[in-house]
């Protein structure tokens, strides 16, 4: 059983915390809908691959009052536990000591460009400019 919350932590149930982690940084925050049978053009499908979403659309699936199969509709997914934005951090910060520009940084990490100026302001390594 998965500490993560909600439909995230369904997810980590059914294929991993990892394959959720990637699931809540590419998707957290915003409404998602997932089919009861992965489609080959689908988000999911794409982010994790057919297996993969094919075995988290069909155990998420339930039938309705007729009998039929129904996907997760328009559900808020979490954005999950403070650690991604600590590892994502970390990401950034690594690229930085590896002299990439803010930008690659930025693009590495999945954060904001704005995030990685005040990380290096944060460590001083942006110098003074007097």
């Amino acid at each position: 059983m998965s500490s993560l919350p909600g439909l995230l932590g369904d997810i980590a149930d059914i294929a991993g915390a990892d394959v959720a982690f990637l699931i809540a940084e590419s998707h957290g925050g915003t409404r998602v809908s997932i089919p009861p049978r992965a489609l080959p053009d689908h988000w999911l499908t794409e982010l994790v691959g057919s297996e993969t979403a094919d075995l988290i659309c069909r155990e998420l699936a339930t039938l309705d009052a007729e009998g039929r199969l129904k996907g997760v509709q328009a559900e808020v997914l979490p954005k999950g536990p403070a650690a991604l934005l600590k590892s994502a951090r970390r990401r950034a910060q690594i690229a930085l000591d590896q002299g990439k520009s803010v930008r690659e940084a930025a693009r590495i990490s999945g954060l904001h460009e704005r995030t990685i100026w005040r990380m290096k302001a944060d460590d001083g390594a942006q110098g003074s400019l007097f």
